[in-house]
């Protein structure tokens, strides 16, 4: 519900300084709602944000122009667009990494035919910065900018199963283990558990608790000093896509991973 005094801070947000600093704090808003929820309209912000739905509507109109959303064709929701990776691209590291890691993606999912992403950790987040799709995918999602929750994607558990167990513990009291499925692991006993075999395996699978019929596997990528720095995963339906028992898949994987690791710096002792 919008505030009352909406209006009247809406009225000088062009003019003023407090105007503008508010302005930018609520598109700033808007980017982090599209960022954690991957699409939403206009009264879907507007009522989360707590302000009129005209003042969104101008907010995305100033944040299309400069291409940071895209207005699609699903109910006219808005999603992140190009102009986000732009940015993101001025941070070398993460640029470095995304160019390092493309042939790698695109050769796994030529060979198995699925889609592959790369993600690394944000804001409690495993966010994919890049993505192919294998040419048997049957869905199109781009999931490029998306935030996904640690403990119920492949990417997720694999950089959660890095943390020391201080950082671990402070994301999950702020997260939460929230169910995104009924095979969403909520258990934080349980969850630890599984984290020990991802630490030691090397690798992390989720069976439908990100979204049901969906499967994942991922992997980590190490930098020079032997720091895990994101996470490789390829996914495809739960009705043909078992990680753990597709021929070569694991190798493949884990290969994939050291590849782009070893063009991050990293070599293994």
């Amino acid at each position: 519900m919008a505030s009352n005094n909406d209006t009247e801070t809406d009225n000088d947000a062009d003019g003023g300084q407090h105007g503008g600093v508010q302005s930018v704090d609520r598109a700033l808003a808007v980017l982090e709602i599209l960022a954690r929820d991957g699409h939403a309209g206009v009264s879907e912000i507007a009522e989360e944000m707590g302000i009129h739905k005209s003042t969104v509507s101008r907010l995305m109109g100033s944040l299309v122009s400069r291409e940071m959303v895209h207005q699609n064709s699903e109910r006219g929701k808005y999603q992140l667009g190009f102009g986000i990776l732009r940015l993101a691209s001025s941070i070398p590291g993460r640029l470095s990494l995304v160019r390092e890691a493309r042939p790698m993606l695109e050769s796994l999912a030529e060979e198995f035919k699925e889609t592959v992403n790369l993600a690394v950790l944000r804001s409690n987040y495993a966010v994919n910065v890049d993505q192919a799709m294998g040419p048997s995918t049957l869905a199109t999602y781009d999931w490029v900018g998306s935030l996904t929750p640690l403990h119920a994607t492949s990417s997720g558990k694999v950089l959660l199963a890095a943390l020391t167990a201080e950082e671990r513990d402070r994301i999950l009291k702020e997260t939460g283990l929230p169910a995104r499925t009924p095979r969403t692991i909520t258990n934080r006993s349980k969850l630890e558990n599984q984290l020990v075999d991802v630490a030691r395996d090397g690798y992390g699978v989720v069976r439908e608790e990100f979204e049901i019929g969906l499967n994942s596997m991922a992997v980590p990528v190490y930098n020079h000093l032997g720091v895990v720095i994101g996470a490789v995963s390829i996914s495809g339906p739960a009705f043909r896509f078992e990680p753990e028992e597709a021929p070569g898949l694991l190798e493949g994987l884990k290969q994939a991973g050291l590849q782009i690791s070893a063009k991050m710096g990293y070599t293994r002792r």
